[in-house]
């Protein structure tokens, strides 16, 4: 049940990060994987030829998750080639600091149009193809900042908070036509994102110590919820957020 053999999966912002990790992820799964990336090309690229050497298959595909335009033409270019989307990964996200009383509009703007638009948009595209299918499985990454808030990240919080809302509302929705739509939560992890952060000693060791489980996530600790909201096996699971912090937040 967690063979994904012939299956399409999309992967938004795949190039590095939890995106890269949870491609390869499928991939290892014999899943035809199709990563998309906004400005990375070369991480992208070397994220597709370690697939394809070990005898996976991978779609690179350019593409900014807040023009409407961009979404379109990437699922019509991935249905064109393969004629099904059985997995959409709603990854792609930025993190930026913002303080309230000076964030500036378009801080907030940019944050909610990658964030939370993207996700939109992706699945708006991809709906009607897997409603025709008769079958599908959306996965939306939030974040602990979405249960709990974030200081001077309101904006990130209010996207990933909204994110959740969003999945409990379509995944209803969606759940006739045998779609399951879920979502992960994901607390501390060790990515590009949060490299400046965690580079610092005393800053790593204060979020070190807040985690129950002692340590920030790997990338590769967050695939395993992704892979299984994904498989046969959480077919009966609607509109659900599985957390994935180590214990830091519990929902």
């Amino acid at each position: 049940m967690y063979d994904f053999k012939d299956r399409v999966v999309l992967v938004t912002g795949g190039s590095r990060g939890i995106g890269a990790a949870v491609a390869k992820g499928f991939a290892e799964l014999s899943a035809k994987v199709v990563i998309t990336y906004r400005t990375n090309k070369q991480s992208a690229e070397k994220l597709a030829k370690e697939i394809l050497s070990e005898g996976g298959e991978c779609l690179v595909l350019r593409a900014s998750v807040e023009s409407q335009r961009d979404v379109r033409r990437s699922v019509q270019k991935v249905h064109a080639k393969f004629g099904r989307i059985d997995v959409l990964v709603n990854n792609a996200a930025i993190w930026k600091m913002g303080e309230i009383g000076s964030m500036s509009e378009a801080q907030w703007d940019e944050t909610m149009a990658v964030n939370l638009k993207g996700t939109f948009l992706f699945c708006n595209e991809v709906a009607p193809i897997m409603k025709k299918q008769k079958s599908g499985k959306i996965v939306n990454v939030s974040s602990t900042a979405g249960q709990r808030g974030e200081p001077f990240h309101s904006h990130y919080a209010a996207s990933k908070g909204g994110l959740i809302a969003f999945t409990k509302s379509i995944a209803v929705e969606l759940a006739p036509y045998n779609i399951n739509v879920n979502c992960i939560s994901p607390g501390w992890v060790a990515t590009d994102m949060t490299k400046k952060e965690l580079s610092i000693p005393r800053i790593k060791a204060g979020i070190d110590s807040s985690i129950p489980k002692g340590k920030v996530a790997d990338p590769r600790d967050i695939v395993g919820s992704v892979l299984f909201l994904a498989s046969d096996f959480a077919n009966h699971i609607i509109g659900a957020t599985i957390s994935v912090n180590g214990g830091s937040v519990l929902f």
